[in-house]
């Protein structure tokens, strides 16, 4: 035991490629490995309680959530992950004070994207009705999401934030900040919804409150901890070269399934009987969301992992654990899948009390479980196109396998097949399953020690050389 123990001191990330024992054992790291349970999301919880309601106010939560308040997540999330490559790549190389920098050239361009981003909370209404949902759920939603615009500025604000405490393996400090919010918002989330019927503005209230409890609260231990040399203060640094900053998180927001997942919602509300169909995918997608944590967490892990090992030069080890992630990944997938098919005729109960929308919920608990296993890999090949830097590369795979071929897919099998939400579910899986193959492929043909020579490059591009300051 003391034998192992030893060894796993010398495997945390942040190392130089010189340390022999990281070359010798080829494991993940712990801390690494636990960064799947990092990633929380507030909105299915909120939909749970909103489901309690009436179907016209799930339908106004799902859909806020999935496209005006989910346009902002993806797109948050999406430029957020930029600093996925470049703070693990930096923290790899040893050059951990250009990382606070890189947070706050992020917080920049993200709160001005916040900024531009608001009109669309104030007239979503009128652009949800352009986009063919009932004027009874786009008022609906609309009203909901103009108490949900600091949301926005939350996020703007938490990603880079994530991305940065990420990088460097800061997992149980983000876990226990997470965990303390969770266990507040679920309480404040039946007090405010359900005991003291305040409906969707006590949902509302308690989403917003906490984000922002989360972004303080992290915001707090990287000022008072320096974040053992990463954070310096706020520097002039942030507003130098910000232009090639947002070509980065611009590719890095396109790679995002996210995105595709939103329209799946917004094209089943132009179905007959939209709101019936709507409640019941938007249940189906809040088990994906509760799935996709832990997908979610997947990416964050190897994405660090391998920005890391590139940044430090260990081509073999950043092979090696996208082989490890991706093998527990899917083997969780399979998991998943299996729960989701076992409990189908019981899950939507917990949703809803309509029982056409419970009914409907279970027809498509089929597609839901080969979903939630394509969703195992994946968010781990993506994470390993962040820490690698081929965001340009997976951004024109994702339109091609999103856009062009699943979507309009979906489209015909739904609309002129008439197989309804199920046809326009089938499709997407089918874009799902092509970009997948791809991503396989262009993993599997990766020269490793020619990113390592990439990661050096963008090193010295970004900020100084990979021997420069500790």
């Amino acid at each position: 035991m003391a034998m192992i123990a030893t060894k796993e001191k010398h495997l945390f990330p942040g190392l130089r490629s010189s340390d022999s024992s990281r070359r010798d054992y080829g494991i993940l790291p712990a801390p690494q490995f636990s960064q799947r349970f990092v990633s929380i999301h507030w909105e299915p919880f909120t939909q749970t309680f909103a489901g309690q309601l009436t179907e016209l106010d799930l339908a106004a939560v799902s859909v806020e959530n999935s496209f005006v308040a989910g346009l902002a997540f993806g797109v948050m999330l999406g430029m957020g992950s930029a600093l996925e490559t470049l703070c693990g790549q930096a923290y790899g190389a040893g050059r951990l004070r250009m990382m606070g920098v890189y947070m706050q050239r992020s917080w920049i361009i993200l709160l001005i994207t916040a900024c531009l981003m608001s009109p669309i909370y104030i007239w979503s209404p009128p652009i949800l009705t352009l986009f063919g949902e009932t004027t009874e759920i786009s008022n609906a939603a609309g009203k909901f999401a103009i108490w949900m615009m600091p949301q926005s500025f939350a996020y703007a604000m938490h990603f880079p934030i994530q991305k940065f405490l990420q990088a460097q393996g800061k997992v149980l400090v983000m876990a226990g900040i997470s965990a303390v919010v969770l266990a507040l918002h679920v309480f404040f989330s039946w007090l405010l919804i359900l005991k003291l019927n305040w409906g969707l503005i006590g949902a509302a209230v308690t989403l917003n409150v906490s984000w922002w409890l989360i972004v303080i609260g992290q915001l707090l231990y990287i000022i008072i901890t320096k974040s053992d040399g990463a954070w310096s203060g706020f520097s002039g640094l942030a507003f130098v070269d910000l232009f090639g900053f947002v070509k980065l998180s611009l590719a890095s927001a396109i790679i995002l399934e996210f995105w595709y997942l939103m329209v799946l919602i917004v094209i089943t509300g132009l179905l007959p009987n939209p709101l019936i169909a709507v409640d019941a995918i938007s249940i189906c997608m809040n088990i994906n969301g509760w799935d996709a944590m832990i997908a979610i967490g997947f990416n964050a892990a190897i994405s660090v992992r391998v920005s890391n090992e590139l940044g430090a030069g260990n081509a073999r080890l950043a092979k090696f654990s996208v082989l490890v992630v991706s093998l527990t990944s899917v083997s969780i997938g399979i998991v998943c899948m299996i729960v989701v098919f076992a409990t189908r005729g019981y899950f939507p109960h917990l949703f809803t009390s309509s029982n056409a929308v419970a009914e409907e919920t279970t027809k498509l608990a089929l597609l839901l479980g080969f979903t939630v296993l394509l969703n195992s890999l994946q968010p781990v090949l993506s994470g390993v196109a962040v820490g690698a830097g081929w965001q340009s590369l997976v951004a024109y795979i994702n339109l091609g396998c999103y856009y062009v071929f699943g979507l309009p897919a979906g489209i015909i099998l739904g609309f002129t097949f008439g197989f309804g939400v199920m046809g326009i579910w089938s499709g997407m899986i089918a874009g799902i399953v092509l970009q997948t193959l791809i991503l396989v492929v262009v993993v599997a043909l990766t020269n490793w020690n020619k990113e390592t020579e990439e990661a050096e490059s963008r090193i010295k591009r970004w900020g100084g050389t990979a021997g420069g300051e500790n």
